[in-house]
């Protein structure tokens, strides 16, 4: 109940009805009470928080590299959200409750700098995977200096390992320690990035593997 201390016209403390009163550092204030949720989700609230899950956790493992490598479509958001967001709309697959990441729509990087043409990745002895790419300089915006972002996750460990200051895109090609997913199933992705850091090519998805 409120207690109304300075007649009909004067503030009051506690709850009238619907509003709420009190007094803040010498201001009288009323609000309206919140509105009651209710306390059982419905079935399109129950998937989107599994969506939502699901992104956050795998946007989480790579947020510092989506803080880079997605800023270019990061329109009043950080990149990390830009990431979590194409993700939720593009990427998960399956209904609910049992959602998957379809790891072949994930974009690990995202711009408008061309990607190298047909990169691949394999699994080489002593846990190694290596990369390749054909050099494409001079199509469009891209360049000899241009370094390669070099991705490998790993769903079972919900861990990622990459790389943005290794090979360049002249060169071709650069071999990637793994063995910290010794004898798991990879996911993995070649992207680029300018020299100066401005320009992101989006990712291409080069396959899944099994770090030997």
């Amino acid at each position: 109940m409120g207690i109304i201390s300075k007649g009909i016209l004067g503030g009051f403390s506690g709850t009238v009805g619907t509003v709420i009163g009190g007094n803040w550092k010498g201001i009288t204030y009323m609000r309206s009470q919140p509105a009651k949720r209710n306390s059982t989700p419905t079935q399109a609230q129950l998937e989107q928080q599994a969506k939502f899950t699901l992104a956050i956790r795998f946007t989480n493992v790579l947020s510092a590299l989506f803080a880079i490598s997605f800023r270019q479509y990061a329109n009043k958001m950080t990149g990390v959200n830009s990431a979590f967001s194409y993700l939720l709309k593009n990427a998960i697959t399956g209904s609910y409750p049992s959602y998957s990441i379809d790891y072949s729509k994930v974009l690990i990087s995202r711009g408008d700098l061309p990607n190298a043409e047909n990169p691949t990745a394999v699994a080489a002895v002593a846990s190694k995977i290596n990369f390749a790419w054909v050099d494409n300089t001079g199509t469009g915006k891209a360049s000899s200096d241009d370094t390669a972002i070099l991705v490998v996750y790993c769903p079972a460990m919900k861990l990622a390992l990459y790389t943005t200051t290794g090979a360049t895109r002249s060169d071709g090609s650069q071999q990637y320690n793994a063995a910290v997913f010794h004898g798991q199933q990879v996911e993995t992705w070649v992207g680029f990035i300018s020299a100066d850091g401005k320009e992101i090519a989006s990712s291409i998805f080069t396959g899944q593997l099994t770090v030997s």
